[in-house]
């Protein structure tokens, strides 16, 4: 009797035991396929290193959660939803709890659908279609190896601080307007209009025989570092380079891009340059220190069931007129002409025609948390979010740890909080949203958190 007491302990403990799989699959894209990131057509001439789709998979009591993060500009809700089907349909594990995200590196390939920056044609936009149509299943792949490796693991989370790589790019100016970007020592700089986030979520993966696996790391700053015409994932190269060396291969480091919608890299206090692969490389060791430092104070994550939901927030779009539409129209012919059209007129082009193939109608916005036990959770947001936004989702969430993953299961492109969207410039030009809409994703963030926490109790 004692025995069979004994082994049916056994087998609950197993059954409660975490299981993690980490893998990568190369989705570098040809040669010569249309590079995003910027208002004009480029083909690619080069890779300085290569993209990749890199996933996670935990699974606890027959439950799986999966993240998927990719080298890419943006991911348009059809691929993640393709994505999340096929995963769903032949690993059986439910589209609501695969998160699906992009780290936005500006020199990633351009993905048809959703993009209106670009006017391609001929070789281009045949590579193009080409590469989109395929990607759904390169990310399928690589969760599908993460889910066939899957072992007895131990995760650790911590929470690392990096103040000195990510600055607001929103400044007060002398004439009391909001400037975006206004320069390095411009003289008419004020202060800065908003904060940064400075925290580095890092969820670290190691085996049962206590080697590692992999790790997971969120920072809240713009990938555009480098520009040109080679193919790179920008600053996480160089952090997953880093952190491999200084814990060992295999190690896979999964990057995702946190509430970064109004902080890039520039210094403008400072004059020397910032731009290429070497401050790439710089910002991404420096950040692969700050993950090493956090992992000094590492704690194990404690036992508790996985859980994931996905709500959908519909968000109001910002109104426009006939007049508006019609010089939209106009200019968008000119995208990637060398005689297009002055940068904020496209800008502003892209917006009111995006928000005209809606027809105007409030835009479902997917807000999905996944969570372990009562200590980890993931929310992600679809577009690129004010850190402010950001910042007040971590507030309000009741776990421990909290990493808020923007540009995951689609791209709707600027989310600004209603302040930004009274002082203007380019972000909020751009947003197809009205004010008010980065509010409720955070409303909807909160309350999702708050039942995910109630129900691991």
């Amino acid at each position: 009797m004692r025995l069979i007491f004994a082994l049916a302990a056994l087998a609950m403990m197993a059954s409660a035991e975490f299981r993690v799989g980490v893998a990568q699959v190369d989705i570098t894209p040809p040669l010569g396929t249309p590079m995003a990131g910027y208002y004009s057509n480029r083909p690619a001439k080069g890779t300085h290193d290569p993209l990749h789709a890199k996933a996670m998979v935990i699974e606890r009591e027959g439950v799986r959660i999966a993240m998927v993060s990719c080298d890419l500009l943006s991911m348009p809700g059809h691929i993640a939803r393709k994505a999340r089907t096929l995963i769903q349909e032949r690993l059986q594990i439910p589209a609501s709890h695969v998160m699906v995200s992009a780290t936005h590196t500006h020199m990633g390939p351009v993905l048809i659908g959703g993009q209106l920056r670009y006017n391609l044609d001929g070789e281009m936009l045949r590579l193009a279609e080409v590469y989109t149509q395929t990607l759904p299943e390169k990310l399928f792949e690589a969760v599908k190896a993460a889910a066939d490796q899957t072992q007895s693991a131990t995760l650790y989370l911590a929470r690392g601080h990096e103040d000195s790589l990510t600055f607001n790019r929103r400044f007060w100016m002398e004439d009391g307007s909001v400037g975006w970007n206004p320069g390095k020592k411009n003289p008419k700089i004020v202060r800065e209009a908003g904060p940064i986030d400075a925290e580095v979520p890092v969820l670290y993966v190691e085996s049962a025989e206590g080697k590692p696996l992999g790790v997971y790391v969120n920072y809240a700053l713009h990938l555009d570092t480098v520009g040109g015409s080679q193919y790179t994932a920008d600053y996480p190269y160089a952090l997953s380079k880093a952190l491999a060396a200084a814990k060992g291969d295999p190690l896979i480091t999964l990057f995702t891009l946190g509430a970064a919608g109004n902080l890039n890299h520039v210094n403008v206090r400072s004059s020397l340059p910032q731009s290429g692969h070497g401050e790439a490389a710089r910002i991404g060791t420096v950040l692969a220190a700050a993950v090493l430092k956090a992992l000094g104070t590492m704690e194990e994550v404690p036992e508790g069931p996985l859980a994931a939901s996905t709500r959908m927030a519909k968000l109001e779009t910002s109104p426009f007129t006939q007049e508006e539409l019609t010089a939209a129209k106009a200019d968008a012919v000119t995208f990637g002409r060398k005689d297009q059209a002055p940068f904020l007129r496209l800008v502003k082009a892209g917006r009111i025609l995006a928000i005209a193939a809606e027809n105007g109608q409030p835009i479902s916005a997917e807000v999905q948390v996944l969570s372990v036990g009562r200590s980890v959770a993931w929310v992600s947001l679809p577009g690129e979010v004010f850190t402010e936004l950001g910042l007040a989702i971590k507030l309000g969430s009741p776990f421990t740890w909290t990493s808020v993953v923007t540009q995951a299961n689609e791209s709707f492109g600027y989310i600004p909080d209603r302040k930004a969207h009274a002082q203007g410039a380019y972000e909020a030009v751009s947003s197809r949203f009205a004010p008010g809409s980065g509010e409720k994703l955070v409303e909807t963030a909160t309350v999702a958190l708050v039942e995910h926490l109630q129900k691991a109790q």
